[in-house]
């Protein structure tokens, strides 16, 4: 054991910065996070892959319970994070305290120069990076250039003055409590594989300059002679003005009158038409803003919808009720099974409206590995007792219940009056979903 005045001093803040008070762009010292109850620890996709990399190297599972019991109870002091390392001093339960470091391999100036070139040629990398987001699609294209960002098995080192030789409730608490920073800052990881954010935001800025200035220098140079004055006159006459730049309208325009002198054929619904008008210029007018939008990516258009799923969508616009009735008649539901259908879409489009509807069987691999989340995520009094029936799993005495999608994430839903509804977006990690459908999130 060794006492808290012993360590290091330059790994810590020792003037009581708040959190992410960074001693310099090589360094960020965060303070000690509050203590967490009943809810996973990561939540973003990258704080889980961080989180993977941990439990899969750990030999001990034991000592991984123990270091989420420290993580959730606070005992993680201020967490420092540098070039390949993050330190904190953890408190047990016995009071003892002990220094905790991670390692974490820096990537070399070749990789850096590799995920630089690769991010400068798309701008929606840069601008998620600055969004606090890590897409896949960023990780993925860094890897198809050779950049491994995230940790796999074995790439998370612990020391420990606890003289622990491999992951010890020490470090595992830190690990834990350093998803909870990832979540909130991707720069954090960054920071560990040796690029502060500063500084990496200044190579991006450098890299794109040139980009756009070799661009400029690769066009066509203009004739040095210029083009005859009489020429140019006669041209200005019969050129059109350039159009004004566009601007994105505050709102959907409006549908146009079908009320006219004609009478419509027979069996024509124009208050229907009409409805369907309104929804078409608000999609339209969606689809422009993000278009204009700066930083915007195209994206591939969604799918054809079947009818059920185009009713689900058009009633979560919250239409007037004869037009809800219309819309639960044309799909086959009441009004009850609509709302849900409704709400599922709100939460999760196509996919959460399939995980309402579709029951089924998972493999046994997929149910252990989630039973396993599930028992790790709280202690032995406090686990809930959960029913499996199928994909469908649900908490005893709760009204709440989380689904398997056959995407592989988990949803949240909670029962009123006799009906199991939606409760929020999906998780990667069946824990979160639960705590999400109890509403501790």
């Amino acid at each position: 054991m060794t006492d808290r005045h012993e360590y290091d001093d330059d790994l810590f803040d020792t003037e009581g910065n708040s959190d992410a008070a960074g001693v310099s762009d090589e360094e960020r010292v965060f303070a000690a996070l509050a203590p967490v109850q009943g809810r996973g620890f990561a939540q973003s996709w990258w704080g889980q892959t961080w989180l993977k990399a941990l439990e899969d190297t750990a030999l001990d599972l034991q000592q991984l319970k123990a270091g989420r019991r420290l993580a959730r109870a606070g005992a993680v002091g201020a967490v420092s994070v540098r070039p390949g390392r993050v330190t904190a001093v953890v408190g047990d339960r016995g009071g003892a305290v002990y220094r905790a470091d991670v390692l974490l391999q820096q990537l070399s100036e070749e990789e850096w120069d590799r995920f630089l070139g690769m991010a400068v040629e798309r701008a929606g990398h840069i601008a998620a990076l600055l969004d606090r987001e890590m897409p896949p699609h960023l990780v993925e294209d860094a890897a198809a250039a050779g950049v491994e960002l995230l940790p796999g098995i074995g790439d998370l080192e612990p020391r420990c003055a606890c003289d622990a030789w491999d992951h010890c409730a020490h470090t595992a608490a830190l690990c834990y409590q350093l998803a909870r920073l990832l979540d909130q800052d991707p720069f954090v990881l960054l920071l560990m594989r040796g690029r502060g954010e500063r500084v990496l935001i200044d190579e991006l800025q450098v890299r794109s300059v040139a980009s756009a200035s070799a661009g400029t220098a690769d066009e066509e140079p203009v004739d040095a002679d210029g083009v005859d004055a009489t020429e140019a006159f006669a041209a200005g006459n019969i050129l059109p003005p350039l159009p004004a730049t566009l601007s994105v309208p505050s709102a959907a325009g409006p549908v146009p009158s079908l009320d006219t002198e004609t009478q419509p054929p027979a069996g024509t619904d124009v208050a229907a038409l009409e409805f369907l008008g309104a929804r078409a210029a608000a999609e339209a007018h969606r689809m422009l803003t993000d278009a204009l939008t700066p930083g915007h990516e195209l994206r591939a258009p969604d799918e054809e919808l079947m009818i059920h799923q185009d009713a689900a969508k058009l009633a979560a616009a919250v239409p007037e009720a004869w037009i809800v009735a219309r819309l639960a008649k044309g799909s086959g539901r009441d009004g009850d099974g609509l709302a849900a259908a409704a709400l599922a879409w709100e939460h999760g489009g196509t996919a959460g409206l399939s995980v309402l509807e579709d029951e089924w069987t998972p493999d046994a691999e997929t149910a252990a590995r989630a039973r396993t989340a599930v028992d790790a995520a709280w202690d032995a009094g406090e686990r809930p007792s959960l029913r499996a029936t199928r994909n469908r799993w649900t908490a005893a005495g709760t009204g709440t219940q989380i689904r398997l999608g056959r995407d592989g994430r988990w949803w949240p839903f909670r029962e009123n009056r006799g009906r199991w509804l939606p409760a929020g977006p999906a998780a990667h990690d069946p824990a979160a979903a639960l705590s999400a459908a109890a509403g501790d999130e």
